[in-house]
């Protein structure tokens, strides 16, 4: 399989980057983006007259990828990987801190992250590129725990049949890629109507939240921004 792991032409450019700026205008001083990604709040942010902005990211490919400008900014720009349930560890008196969480838009358009149903590739779905995969969830955990995580991370009414049918179609053969697993849950439940999401969302998003321990992330993460922003600091999610 082969990847092209280059950048788009131009910066990615958030969907509330804008309404952000706006509402902590006049932006100064240091900030945290927590969610760097594709960098485009950290850019906005330096770009709207920030002083520094530190950007943490468990993706190893996301500071790959901003290796063409990061040299722009100087030491303006500080990356740091890592998550940012540990910012506080990052940073001090922090005059702000930008989350914007779920999956980001590199991960789902690169098949071989596993991120995505819409492409084939192995089912991986993790942001740090370490640690079990998607993949050894379906093949390790049990009937109960599956449909567990399907229900409590992805709201899926389905789940205790799709767990059954993970379960029963792992006994035949491993289910490694995303369109494996997602014709699998599509058989379970039925056809989406149109303009409706596809079948397998909801079960790719809780297994995406369970690989990554996002809830578990986010929690800390809050505690974390509390200790790193200094008092009267501003807190974005």
């Amino acid at each position: 399989m082969t990847t092209d792991r280059k950048p788009s032409s131009g910066p990615h450019v958030p969907v509330l980057l804008q309404p952000l700026l706006k509402a902590v205008a006049p932006v100064t001083g240091r900030w945290l983006d927590g969610t760097f990604g594709a960098g485009g709040y950290t850019r906005g942010l330096l770009e709207a007259g920030a002083d520094q902005v530190i950007g943490v990211d468990r993706d190893p490919l996301a500071f790959e990828l901003a290796q063409p400008w990061a040299a722009d900014y100087g030491d303006r720009l500080v990356l740091q990987e890592g998550v940012f349930s540990r910012m506080d560890e990052y940073a001090q008196d922090l005059d702000g801190v930008v989350l914007d969480l779920g999956v980001s838009s590199m991960q789902l358009d690169l098949a071989e992250r596993g991120f995505s149903f819409m492409r084939d590739g192995p089912l991986d779905m993790r942001m740090s590129q370490s640690g079990p995969t998607a993949a050894d969830l379906v093949a390790e955990l049990s009937e109960v725990q599956i449909a567990d995580i399907l229900f409590h991370y992805g709201e899926e009414r389905a789940s205790r049949r799709i767990a059954k049918s993970i379960v029963k179609a792992r006994e035949l053969e491993p289910i490694t890629t995303t369109l494996q697993l997602a014709k699998l849950i599509e058989a379970c439940l039925p056809r989406a109507k149109h303009g409706k999401s596809h079948p397998a969302t909801r079960s790719f998003q809780a297994l995406r939240i369970a690989v990554n321990a996002e809830y578990e992330e986010l929690f800390k993460g809050l505690l974390a921004a509390e200790r790193a922003l200094k008092p009267g600091g501003r807190w974005l999610l």
